[in-house]
């Protein structure tokens, strides 16, 4: 990363400890995963490219994704596991189609700012529109779907997203299993990290049996994991104790700041650089 103070070293092990230790707290509570905040923000530091900030951001989401579930696996918020299972299936291979076009953009045509306002711009167009519907969520019908092909295909799609944008899809899950299946906050919380969960590990694997890591500068993710199990330990320690209007104000603010760090993001990759 260029830098040899010791000193210099050890304030950057400790804000990438930090920035995984928040956003995985975060993530657990309101079932934002983690790499949804994870993404702008190693963006906007610019230590990294997009490739090796997918794996640090997957590695740490599924460190929050795992002991998070450990945690809540006895709680009173329980994982639907039929609706969960099939939009987990139907993520992973969205995923796949996700990062193998990525993988085209990015890496093959050697595009990296093009790719980075390209998912930048979509993911600050995303959230907005998630932004706006929990601002309307009460004068918005909701639904409650059992056909297990449009569940798989809605996990295809918000697989595809989450992976193309290098996110886990958190806000994107939560959204989805509230408008679509009638979930409560909390509830779509615990879901959306079963779903991550899957995706993730997916993701890593896919990485594994294809080009290997050899090629990622991972130095960081020894210090982003540790923070992402403790962000998923205090996370999901937090979240059965808050009411699903807690957790929604929660889920509101941390978009809204998301959003922000995408828009300062693109302006800067677009006009700064």
């Amino acid at each position: 990363m260029g830098r040899n103070s010791s000193w210099e070293l050890f304030i950057i092990f400790i804000l990438y400890f930090i920035i995984g230790l928040l956003a995985s707290t975060l993530g657990a509570i309101a079932g934002l995963g983690g790499g949804v905040i994870i993404k702008p923000v190693l963006d906007f530091f610019g230590d990294f490219d997009l490739p090796t900030i997918g794996v640090l951001s997957a590695g740490t989401v599924l460190a929050m994704a795992t002991v998070s579930l450990i945690k809540l696996r006895n709680k009173e918020v329980k994982v639907d596991k039929v609706i969960s299972s099939v939009l987990a299936v139907g993520s992973i291979l969205g995923g796949v189609v996700g990062k193998s076009i990525f993988n085209v953009i990015a890496v093959t045509l050697n595009i990296p700012t093009a790719t980075a306002i390209i998912q930048s711009s979509v993911l600050a167009l995303l959230l907005t529109l998630v932004f706006i519907y929990f601002l309307k969520k009460d004068n918005i019908r909701s639904f409650a779907f059992k056909n297990r092909v449009a569940i798989f295909a809605i996990g295809f799609v918000l697989g595809f997203l989450s992976a193309f944008l290098g996110i886990g899809g958190g806000p994107l899950n939560v959204t989805v299993l509230i408008l679509l299946f009638s979930m409560t906050a909390k509830n779509a919380a615990v879901n959306s990290i079963f779903i991550i969960f899957f995706s993730q590990l997916s993701a890593l694997l896919l990485i594994a049996f294809t080009t290997g890591y050899a090629e990622y500068d991972l130095s960081m993710l020894f210090y982003m994991i540790p923070g992402g199990i403790l962000g998923g330990i205090i996370g999901s320690t937090i979240t059965v104790k808050l009411s699903n209007k807690q957790i929604e104000k929660l889920f509101h603010v941390t978009i809204l700041i998301i959003i922000l760090i995408n828009l300062y993001n693109i302006v800067n990759v677009a006009f700064l650089q």
